[in-house]
């Protein structure tokens, strides 16, 4: 049996440009700013990438939970941290890639256990281009363009409660997650050995904590461009969260656009609910921010009232609660 965190989230971004592309080479003036963007068809998509969205996730944990980061070391033209996961949360959590001298171990890397999707747009969209100026100098001001969106981003995360805390020595990439320094401190510290699989793990109350800190900072979520301009919370105001056994996302597909406006759709939600039964290790918990969807609370209350394995609540509640049955799966 396999344990995955499986979670789905939209993100009001009424006024917004929270991650940008700089800009084109086709641009009329260099003085512009273009936000990120896909299409589909005829549409544009803005978006926030995956880089972005695990920064904001990084540093709300620091920020918030007081998280001990991995200390980040440049040499030339590459980056990485200690690669240290039994010290740093972050390099636990969110996986390095470390070239080490071969007789230091080699190169060591490790999935991260956290893995998320871009946020997108659902809602086809065409960015708004707003012109400013700087004018507080003498002489001649200086112009400059912007682009912005109204709409609701869409993104899915998983968490593999499996790996985190548990280290591997096995020569695979992704998979040798240990090296000589490393496994003395393991031995040190009283992580648990088996020799036969080749993997360190941590204490139960240490991959606890961190599992939960993960899912308990999504409530705090904050980060983006243009915050002093287009201040956006970027916090989830529709949630849905359930750990299963498997790595599939059964959550990816409950949002459409309808008229110009984001809709869940309910048929699919039910759907995925009854198909995968049997492989939801929890109940699966809903939140949603009052103000944000109201339309959406009679389908939600029916649902709620229709399924004992379906509950419901404020963001908070329902990540509160969710976070509460982790440690019965660790």
């Amino acid at each position: 049996m396999s344990k995955t965190v499986v979670g789905f989230m939209l993100v009001d971004a009424p006024h917004s440009a929270l991650n940008n592309a700089g800009a084109d080479a086709g641009d009329r003036t260099e003085n512009i700013v273009r936000v990120k963007s896909i299409r589909r068809g005829k549409k544009v998509y803005p978006y926030v990438s995956g880089q972005a969205l695990r920064y904001w996730w990084r540093d709300t944990l620091e920020q918030k939970f007081g998280w001990k980061m991995s200390p980040i070391e440049r040499q030339k033209k590459i980056a990485f941290t200690s690669a240290n996961p039994i010290e740093y949360d972050d390099d636990d959590v969110f996986g390095y890639m470390r070239a080490l001298k071969a007789k230091e171990g080699g190169t060591v890397t490790r999935i991260s256990p956290l893995k998320t999707s871009p946020l997108i747009s659902v809602i086809g969209q065409i960015p708004t281009q707003d012109f400013g100026v700087m004018a507080r100098h003498e002489g001649d001001p200086v112009p400059y363009e912007h682009e912005f969106y109204s709409t609701v981003l869409k993104g899915i995360f998983s968490l593999d409660l499996d790996s985190l805390g548990v280290f591997y020595t096995n020569e695979k990439t992704g998979y040798k997650n240990m090296y000589p320094k490393l496994e003395e401190e393991a031995e040190e510290k009283g992580l648990t050995k088996d020799e036969e699989n080749g993997k360190w793990t941590m204490s139960d109350d240490i991959r606890v904590k961190r599992a939960q800190e993960v899912i308990k900072a999504l409530p705090y979520l904050q980060g983006g461009a243009k915050l002093t301009s287009h201040l956006t919370d970027v916090s989830p105001k529709f949630l849905v969260l359930a750990v299963i056994d498997g790595g599939n996302h059964i959550f990816m597909n409950i949002v459409k656009e309808e008229n110009g406006e984001p809709v869940i759709d309910f048929k699919a939600l039910k759907e995925v609910i009854n198909e995968y039964s049997d492989c939801c290790l929890t109940d699966i918990y809903i939140g949603r921010r009052k103000g944000f969807m109201d339309d959406l609370e009679e389908d939600i209350t029916e649902l709620t009232e229709k399924n004992e394995n379906i509950k419901s609540g404020t963001i908070k509640e329902a990540v509160d609660q969710f976070a509460d049955k982790i440690p019965e799966l660790m």
